[in-house]
């Protein structure tokens, strides 16, 4: 019986509610070729940049798509954020996320996604 109820106990500690590892690419519901806007916002500051080239979309879709969203144990709410993220389809936003934030749940990622997503909001384009 104790047997039972500890692999009852582990079971539910090590699947957490839920959640799995994760990638854009797994999240995203439709074919990532047909993104044509990013938006990134920085929340540090409150500015905003945005492409609708279709080779630095593609560019910075390869480098993110496999990035592992790993389920953060803490999935308590938080405020603020660093850089959310936005794609679009024919000027209809089909997901937003932020560097450790997909819907209402927290993950982790692995590699950092961080600095590919400064890098790329760097190279783009201030917005008014």
């Amino acid at each position: 019986m104790k047997r039972i109820l500890l692999t009852i106990v582990f079971t539910i500690f090590f699947t957490g509610c839920g959640l799995e590892t994760l990638t854009i690419e797994d999240y995203y519901k439709k074919d990532l070729e047909d993104v044509s806007e990013i938006e990134v916002f920085d929340g540090s500051n409150g500015s905003s940049r945005t492409t609708k080239n279709k080779e630095e979309i593609q560019s910075f879709i390869k480098e993110i798509k496999d990035i592992k969203f790993i389920p953060d144990e803490d999935q308590s709410e938080r405020d603020g954020f660093i850089y959310s993220i936005t794609f679009y389809e024919d000027d209809k936003a089909t997901l937003q996320f932020g560097l450790n934030q997909i819907g209402n749940d927290y993950y982790n990622t692995e590699p950092d996604i961080e600095p590919i997503v400064e890098e790329f909001f760097n190279s783009m384009s201030e917005q008014d």
